[in-house]
């Protein structure tokens, strides 16, 4: 199958073409890439869906609930991505989440697509953006990216998703654990899951307490060194109010508080219409993914230009503490423009 009808499988809906083609995006092969590109028109219309929090909180089993809402109640289809994190020894992942969501197995408009992290900071893997693409081009309304869940670095959900679902759940320790990780200037939503727990009212009353702390104009994440920043609409008689982010219960277990949820994001799907912050958000997360590949294509291009030998030689110094790295990359720099 070539590159062409490759990406009219995947258009045409064929699943094999486009299990195919998550693999070769994942693996990041040239062809993948090809295929992107051909697709990239034909995306920007799917709603990209963040569920991040704590390991125990119940993530997976939120996501297939909130999954199986869709389909009976909207018809919507529904494509998963799931970060397992990858075994430091083996590279490989649990991909556990496939056993949990077997609720959505045999449905024709639910794709299940799970991925190891390999080592990306924030457990998500660089490629995970592309598979939301390859989604969005595919014909899929929801993309739902369920991550690990890794603190401060959860950050990296925020600049891929149009809304944040972060999901807490009572009796996991530190009640104020949300501000350390940062977890409020992610989330655009607020989950108590596991509601039926003792220690819920504590958990939902200190998040209350955070969110009337501040609500900034401006949010601002770091990504791998980089600054995304968002900013608020201004606020006029004509524009919508400023987003609070709502606390909503839920036990998925027993699906209870799944309507009301769904019910939250569409809101703040209609909110990110409505005032703009939809076009504002697409731009942040298009901008900062093409410094990422202007980073990656210049490093490329650098490591092509300098000889091997010459960079060890430079790193050796280093290790010796007869130069500091930031004088080796000047060096490095001169002698490269130098022989150019």
């Amino acid at each position: 199958m070539d590159l062409m009808t490759y990406s009219e499988a995947v258009l045409s809906g064929d699943r094999l073409a486009l299990t195919r083609l998550l693999t070769q995006v994942e693996n990041n092969l040239p062809e993948g890439r090809a295929s992107l590109i051909e697709l990239f028109p034909q995306t920007g219309k799917a709603h990209l869906i963040g569920v991040t929090g704590s390991p125990g909180t119940g993530k997976s089993s939120l996501v297939n609930q909130l999954a199986l809402h869709y389909r009976k109640t909207e018809n919507k289809r529904i494509a998963i991505v799931a970060v397992d994190p990858s075994s430091p020894f083996t590279g490989g992942a649990v991909l556990g989440d496939r056993v949990r969501m077997r609720d959505l197995s045999g449905d024709p408009d639910v794709f299940i697509r799970s991925m190891a992290t390999r080592g990306s900071l924030g457990g998500l893997a660089q490629s995970t953006a592309n598979m939301a693409q390859v989604f969005d081009a595919a014909g899929f309304d929801i993309v739902i990216i369920e991550t690990v869940g890794a603190g401060q670095s959860e950050v990296d959900i925020a600049r891929l998703a149009h809304t944040t679902l972060v999901v807490e759940a009572p009796g996991l320790g530190d009640d104020i654990q949300a501000i350390k990780a940062g977890i409020l200037e992610i989330a655009d939503i607020l989950v108590v899951n596991k509601a039926d727990r003792p220690g819920v009212e504590n958990t939902e009353k200190a998040l209350k307490s955070m969110l009337e702390l501040a609500h900034p104009a401006e949010r601002v994440f770091r990504h791998h060194g980089s600054t995304m920043r968002i900013a608020a609409p201004k606020q006029d008689s004509s524009s919508a109010p400023m987003w609070i982010p709502p606390i909503k219960r839920t036990v998925s277990t027993e699906g209870k508080g799944i309507t009301e949820l769904a019910e939250s994001i569409a809101k703040h799907l209609a909110h990110l219409r409505q005032s703009g912050d939809w076009a504002v958000r697409e731009r942040a997360r298009l901008e900062v993914e093409l410094d990422a590949l202007i980073r990656e294509a210049l490093v490329s291009r650098f490591r092509q230009d300098v000889p091997q030998q010459q960079y060890d030689a430079v790193l050796e110094k280093i290790i010796q503490r007869e130069i500091s790295p930031w004088e080796a990359v000047r060096v490095l720099m001169k002698e490269n423009n130098e022989s150019i």
